[in-house]
């Protein structure tokens, strides 16, 4: 065994049957922003023996305040790539599988099959639903985290314990961004460097068991705090479920919430440009599914409560992205 480990190995915890624990596992991290690097960085560093990483974007300069795995070579260079080969430089006992695209409804299923531990470090609401969906379907662990300004959240879901969405059954009215609501890098440190941390508890089977336990973090005012929902039900109403566009049938009628401000057009011809407000007071014409776009999920979210009030039940949601 590598001398690399020694030190945690020493813990009563670990030693060389939990190590050999962190050695066997898979891990898929959804992300390589702020919270992916310091996830990716201490997840290599404690030897889990393979990660997978998937993001679509491409390192920025105003990235590199709170991601630092990469630096100003970096910028224009895919982020899931830059990362990949900065494991590998810090660590060579790891197996890394790097993709330069987004994880979709479509190929979620591909991508949660690939671990043991599925980690939700992207900017997505919508993405953490159906990473949540998925995970429950196959049993997988995930580990979800999200940061905003000076506080946030990371929790364990699935695999066993409740589903996101026993826990965050709807959507905020509004999600906001970290280029709009601003973040500090080490905030992001903080909760990333919880979210693996909790993983590879997880993964260690450390006691007590942190799957369903979610932690909080407060840096404004300096206080850690968090709960159980280890006993939490799953939502027994009918579930809003996000699918990718190619999954839009000829028969759907689909609304594009988004303005023509906003998207001047549709990628789906012969959609309705509606708004949520038109949605929610005036309704659809029954007759097949509604497929309900916009950016962020969270219009569409509202406008499918509003069908859903008015017993249309066959409904789907797209979140398009930038």
């Amino acid at each position: 065994m590598s001398t690399r480990y020694l030190r945690q190995m020493a813990l009563p915890q670990i030693g060389s049957e939990g190590q050999d624990r962190l050695r066997s596992a898979g891990v898929l991290v959804v992300g390589a922003g702020g919270l992916g690097c310091a996830v990716l960085h201490y997840l290599s560093a404690a030897g889990v023996g393979r990660l997978g990483i998937v993001d679509p974007d491409r390192v920025e300069l105003s990235n590199l305040h709170r991601q630092p795995l990469y630096s100003m070579s970096d910028i224009g260079v895919p982020k899931a790539l830059a990362a990949a080969r900065r494991v590998a430089a810090f660590n060579p006992d790891v197996a890394v599988e790097a993709a330069s695209e987004r994880v979709t409804p479509e190929n979620a299923p591909r991508w949660c099959a690939s671990a043991d531990v599925v980690l939700d470090a992207g900017d997505s609401l919508a993405l953490t639903y159906v990473l949540s969906d998925e995970c429950r379907r196959q049993g997988r662990a995930l580990v979800s985290a999200s940061v905003l300004g000076l506080s946030g959240y990371a929790g364990v879901f699935c695999g066993g314990g409740p589903s996101y969405r026993a826990i965050f059954p709807e959507m905020p009215q509004r999600a906001g961004s970290c280029a709009e609501a601003g973040v500090l890098g080490t905030a992001v440190g903080v909760l990333g460097t919880v979210q693996a941390h909790l993983t590879l508890a997880h993964i260690l089977r450390l006691d007590p068991p942190v799957l369903g336990r979610l932690v909080t973090v407060d840096l404004a005012s300096l206080r850690f705090g968090g709960f159980s929902f280890a006993g939490v039900a799953e939502p027994a109403e009918p579930l809003l479920r996000f699918i990718a566009p190619g999954e839009v049938r000829t028969e759907d009628i689909v609304v594009d919430l988004r303005s023509r401000t906003e998207a001047p057009v549709s990628p789906f011809p012969g959609a309705l440009r509606l708004s949520v407000e038109e949605v929610s007071e005036h309704g659809l014409p029954s007759g097949g599914r509604v497929v309900l776009c916009c950016r962020s999920g969270v219009r569409a979210w509202r406008a499918a409560r509003a069908l859903l009030a008015r017993e249309m039940r066959d409904v789907a949601l797209i979140a398009l992205g930038e």
